[in-house]
């Protein structure tokens, strides 16, 4: 029997509030941190059709217990950490690198 897809998905807020839900691809810890590949995730079907297709990588961070999401703000970092989730994620998705 096949097994049923059940997505993980997250929802985030940006800094006005406006929150935006994405689905967790992958992710990967390494000697800088943990870090989440995701994709957004639309309600409207024309949407998705209007979305670049980018992959949303964010490093993973906890303060008192809790788990928060920041952008990477070093360029190396995330080149790094960006070309392990296209190794990792190409095979299973169509992914044209830059």
């Amino acid at each position: 029997m096949q097994e049923e897809y059940n997505p993980d998905i997250i929802t985030l807020s940006d800094d006005e509030g406006h929150e935006f839900s994405f689905e967790v691809l992958d992710a990967v810890e390494t000697d800088q941190g943990r870090y989440l590949a995701l994709l957004p995730v639309y309600e409207k079907p024309e949407d998705m059709v209007e979305d670049s297709g980018e992959l949303v990588v964010l490093k993973v961070f906890e303060e008192n217990g809790e788990e928060y999401y920041e952008e990477i703000e070093d360029d190396d970092e995330y080149d790094t950490v960006a070309d392990i989730f296209v190794d990792r994620l190409q095979d299973a998705f169509e992914i044209e690198e830059e």
